[in-house]
């Protein structure tokens, strides 16, 4: 991934541990004071309606409020604390010249999760229409519409929704912690050498997301080792996926690609779900939370580590 040989900048003594701290501190204590009320007021299971009528509930909204956007106020904090201003913000969208990167980060996500969830019932079986054909008959049900197509044309509104209307929406969100992540953390790491800092933040990413995973978040609460295999299932994923959101965001000189790309993989991860039979292992697939539906990604994430020549060019920050 890094487009310059490593130099004497690649060293942990040019990295700046104050300000790491200060964010780190405040984007984990923020986001997990949010979990921590979460679970003393009901958990994840705890899910009233906001707003009759509205997908809104209490669980959602402190999640994409509240928890979501513990990295966007730590990237605020740390500057206001340590004097940093507004230098190096990656808040420039850059997209005359990075839009091959908003593209990418944009349409990859959806292909290598649909591939993923096709490497996972290739792998483990279990394929079925059954869950798609009952969520169309509720749909009809509460609609009263019946779409072109039946189930297909069901499932084609899904995915449709999925690459074209959910990005920007989820965008809004993950701006919460992208800003943070890779529009922060990201930068204050790259002395270690763009690998390195990239591989940080995923772990980082992980591990923030840990008191929602405990509270069944993702993989559920009824396996084997729960919650600590759901906790370390989590940290693969952010690290092979960290790796694409980390290449956009430097590649494309903006957050923005990475903000994008984020919820781009929020808004397809449940398609495989619609053609699961029975109870599955959440720690494997489907969704590319899982270790086999996320391949993949790690392929794809061990080609931009592994072949600099490939990602050389980086537009000025």
């Amino acid at each position: 991934m890094d487009g310059a040989p490593e130099s004497t900048a690649s060293t942990t003594d040019a990295v700046e541990t104050r300000r790491v701290a200060v964010f780190l501190v405040v984007a984990f204590g923020l986001s997990w004071a949010v979990g921590a009320y979460i679970y003393l007021t009901g958990g994840l299971e705890s899910d009233a309606v906001l707003l009759s009528g509205t997908p809104f509930t209490r669980t959602l909204v402190l999640l994409a409020v509240g928890y979501m956007w513990g990295p966007a106020v730590g990237n605020v904090v740390a500057r206001l604390a340590t004097g940093e201003g507004r230098a190096d913000l990656y808040l420039r969208p850059r997209i005359r010249q990075g839009w091959p990167y908003w593209l990418v980060a944009w349409l990859l996500p959806i292909v290598l999760t649909l591939v993923g969830a096709a490497v996972y019932f290739g792998l483990l079986g279990g394929f079925s229409l059954s869950p798609a054909q009952q969520l169309y008959a509720q749909f009809v049900d509460v609609s009263g519409v019946q779409l072109p197509g039946g189930v297909t044309g069901f499932v084609a509104l899904q995915v449709g929704q999925a690459i074209l209307l959910a990005p920007l929406i989820n965008s809004i969100f993950a701006f919460g912690e992208e800003f943070g992540w890779r529009g922060y953390l990201l930068p204050k790491l790259l002395p270690l050498g763009e690998r390195r800092a990239a591989l940080a933040v995923g772990v980082v990413w992980g591990v923030w997301h840990w008191p929602i995973i405990a509270m069944g978040y993702n993989y559920g609460s009824g396996y084997a080792g729960a919650p600590w295999l759901g906790m370390l299932a989590m940290v693969w994923f952010t690290v092979v996926v960290g790796v694409l959101l980390a290449w956009a965001t430097l590649r494309g000189g903006s957050v923005w690609p990475a903000v994008l790309g984020h919820a781009s993989v929020n808004a397809i991860a449940g398609i495989g779900l619609l053609f699961v039979a029975g109870t599955p292992s959440l720690l494997l697939g489907p969704a590319p939370t899982g270790v086999v539906a996320s391949l993949p990604w790690a392929a794809l994430a061990l080609w931009l580590l592994y072949d600099p020549g490939r990602t050389r060019s980086r537009l000025p920050t």
